[in-house]
């Protein structure tokens, strides 16, 4: 038996069916990675960088938090928003991007080597990188790298990160298209509660049309009966 369309379960169940389930950006990869992004940066300006008198400190930092919680902003959003998710991801790449210049700046205004694929570090760094995502793998370096070593670390993350990001936007282009921002899922909503509406209306009509029916039969019945039996 289909539920009451007044009941208090179907109006729960449609404003379920309105707003969607919120992600859980913490188990996302590039999240995740973001959140390394952060503390490294945090560490490296604070070891490779003059502690006063560069606006580079403050942009770096800003830059990493800006990636990391631009996703986690855009992932609670979405549940309302699909646009506003789909904004906020894109200014969490934009963060990143201005990060991923801020470090590969850094290498070349101290004439240190931006590793490619030449570069014998270059492949293990890139699998390093692909196969952690976690603070706990890349912490117990922090302290240790280069800064040469430290900030071919952070771009790798960034050019991770940034890909990552776009194939997820993609994504979720695609669902909204598909499914619509949360206007269009209130008006489905709204249609199929009426559509509920009517069909229980053509319902009772009919049982009423029966009913009224079989009271019809009923009273030929009784009639038939009072004639033979005076």
């Amino acid at each position: 038996m289909s539920p009451n369309p007044h009941s208090p379960q179907a109006s729960a169940a449609q404003i379920e069916g309105v707003l969607r389930k919120q992600t859980n950006w913490k188990s996302l990869w590039f999240y995740q990675k973001t959140m390394v992004l952060y503390q490294m940066t945090y560490t490296f300006t604070r070891r490779f960088l003059p502690t006063y008198g560069d606006r580079t400190v403050g942009q770096m930092v800003q830059a990493a938090r800006s990636g990391k919680q631009n996703i986690v902003e855009g992932s609670a959003d979405g549940v309302t928003s699909m646009e506003m998710e789909l904004k906020l991801l894109n200014v969490a790449r934009a963060s990143i991007q201005e990060l991923l210049e801020d470090y590969e700046d850094y290498l070349i205004s101290h004439h240190l080597a931006k590793w490619n694929k030449t570069h014998p570090r270059f492949e293990p760094l890139i699998t390093f990188c692909r196969t952690h995502n976690h603070l706990q793998h890349y912490e117990p370096y922090f302290e240790q790298w280069s800064d040469e070593e430290m900030a071919n670390t952070a771009i790798t993350l960034c050019h991770m990160v940034d890909k990552m990001l776009c194939t997820y936007q993609k994504k979720k282009e695609e669902e909204f298209v598909t499914e619509g921002g949360i206007r269009e899922r209130m008006t489905a909503a709204r249609l199929g509660y009426r559509t509920n509406q009517k069909e229980l209306i053509e319902q009772l009509q009919a049982e009423i049309a029966e009913l009224r029916r079989e009271n019809t039969l009923l009273r030929e019945e009784i009639k038939k009966l009072t004639t033979q039996n005076p």
